[in-house]
């Protein structure tokens, strides 16, 4: 479980690299622990990349590793790798090419058409390929980001409530960059495709307890951010 030292690392040093450093690793974790390849021979897609710490954690361990993004925000250490510009919201997926594995963390609360990359996302799976897929669920206790957790409130009044009582600027502004995503709805969504079979599901910082995977309801509140393990059908 890693869920303390991640609240832990954000208090002290608010959502710097290393605090996406902790999350990859354990992800990485996670998916060996599910027998999936993360090693020299694969080629992997960091999908909605950001500062590209999740794939260079796998380009660490011998991937070869392509970085995706609507621009190259890249740190230095991972400036000249393969970058493909793209918007997840408009662009076709053909672009990025095919992919041994995805992994697309902490993105889809972020697309205003979540769907529109669930319906295509197999297009960027080989034939033994796989997809980390992660997201911040709404009704998480982190559902609103920096102004949790008075989205409990509503998309509207909560920031307002925020704007009022905080200094810091609020970068994430529901329905323009952050979008409500819910559990249920993405399970019902990948499951319609009828392209991608859900492997394994959890709750991304605490995957020892899949289980609240399986409650209606409970999932939505439970998991502070989902983690689905999807391949190819």
């Amino acid at each position: 479980m890693i869920l303390p030292q991640l609240l832990w690392r954000f208090l002290r040093h608010r959502d710097d690299p290393v605090f996406y450093e902790i999350q990859a690793t354990d992800a990485i974790r996670w998916l060996r622990a599910n027998g999936v390849a993360t090693g020299p021979g694969t080629t992997a897609l960091d999908l909605g990349c950001g500062h590209g710490v999740f794939g260079g954690a796998l380009a660490g361990l011998g991937c070869k590793v392509t970085f995706a993004d609507a621009s190259d925000q890249l740190l230095p250490a991972h400036r000249g790798a393969p970058f493909v510009a793209v918007d997840l919201d408009r662009d076709g997926l053909a672009k990025v090419g095919r992919h041994d594995l995805v992994v697309c963390s902490n993105v889809l609360e972020h697309l205003a058409r979540p769907e529109r990359l669930l319906h295509s996302a197999h297009e960027m799976l080989t034939d033994r390929g796989v997809m980390y897929l992660s997201w911040t669920n709404w009704l998480s206790p982190w559902g609103g980001h920096e102004f949790s957790p008075l989205h409990y409130l509503g998309p509207s009044l909560g920031p307002r409530i925020y704007d009022s009582l905080s200094r810091r600027p609020r970068f994430h502004k529901p329905h323009e960059n952050l979008f409500p995503t819910y559990i249920g709805k993405v399970l019902e969504t990948v499951r319609a495709t009828g392209k991608l079979e859900i492997v394994k599901a959890a709750p991304r910082y605490y995957t020892e307890l899949p289980f609240l995977m399986a409650v209606p309801g409970v999932r939505e509140f439970a998991a502070w951010n989902c983690a689905l393990l999807l391949r190819r059908r």
